[in-house]
């Protein structure tokens, strides 16, 4: 699971506080046409095939039985992303949301994109994967899974509008064998995610995308180039970051990064992009494999 599944899915998982009265030019919370356009307002843009991109930076720590954390990583993620309007004879209207994301772990002293690392338990030099997901893609409709139309469930309170929601994750594992309910091998992970933005923005029937904030921590499994041969501990990430006006709007060294190694990552993927969803567990096993190359940094 990754931070940008839930970009725009604010609204899912929270609990109703205040609502404004609905009044001309305005969307009406309590409409569930106009929430489920505030919804794809929040993450993307309600014209299709408009280009949307977020940006997030933070901390990865560690954490052990009996012994203080430590500082892995500093991280620095991206999202770059488009919505297309569909519809389902069953669910009805809806958009799906084509996306590829990357997250880079960094030096925590120097802030440089790390090639290699150095395991401070085994004592073993190791390199570096990045996290390249490309797509990561999903569909929203009117009609939710439970069969209910869409209801707005954030909290709102003077101008501000913001949700909170805890996803925990238990599935198996990508890289285990069949055995892995005799052995383990199941991935286990928590996500916390805190949406939060303008009612402005996010309300007028003008505006095609709404100003948006992010919070994400993510606690898991030990990453799997790390090397830690089934060692107990997690590894957890803070972060925060935003919705951009601009993909040129995120950093110069993530630009760097992007022209160098996945210059593909300027734009999303196609609207009609039908491959299999990548996760950094799954993008590594290709590497793995060999079925596909990470790229070549000195």
């Amino acid at each position: 699971m990754t931070l940008s599944r839930y970009l725009t899915r604010a609204a899912l998982a929270c609990v109703f506080l205040a609502a404004p009265f609905a009044v001309a030019g305005e969307l009406d919370i309590n409409d569930p046409d106009d929430v489920f356009k505030m919804n794809r307002k929040m993450g993307c843009s309600t014209i299709d095939g408009k280009q949307i991109t977020w940006w997030w930076h933070g901390r990865a720590y560690s954490r052990r039985q009996g012994e203080r954390d430590k500082h892995l990583f500093n991280v620095e993620g991206m999202n770059t992303r488009q919505c297309n309007t569909i519809n389902d004879p069953e669910k009805g209207e809806g958009y799906k949301l084509v996306s590829r994301e990357i997250l880079l772990y960094k030096d925590p002293q120097t802030d440089e994109v790390l090639a290699t690392w150095d395991n401070p338990w085994t004592g073993e030099t190791v390199d570096v994967l990045h996290v390249a997901n490309d797509p990561v893609n999903f569909t929203s409709y009117k009609i939710g899974r439970d069969g209910k139309p869409a209801s707005f469930r954030g909290t709102v309170q003077g101008d501000r509008w913001w949700t909170t929601s805890t996803v925990p994750l238990w599935y198996p594992n990508v890289l285990a064998s069949e055995y892995q309910k005799e052995i383990g091998g199941t991935y286990h992970a928590t996500e916390m995610f805190n949406f939060m933005g303008d009612m402005k923005s996010l309300l007028d029937t003008e505006t095609t995308t709404a100003e948006a904030q992010v919070g994400w921590v993510r606690m898991s499994d030990w990453l799997p180039w790390m090397m830690m041969n089934g060692r107990d501990g997690v590894i957890y990430m803070h972060t925060a970051g935003r919705k951009l006006d601009s993909w040129d709007d995120i950093s110069a060294k993530m630009k760097h990064e992007i022209a160098t190694h996945y210059p593909e990552y300027t734009k999303p993927p196609p609207a009609d992009d039908d491959r299999r969803n990548e996760t950094s567990w799954s993008y590594y096993k290709k590497i793995r494999d060999g079925e596909r190359e990470a790229p070549k940094r000195k």
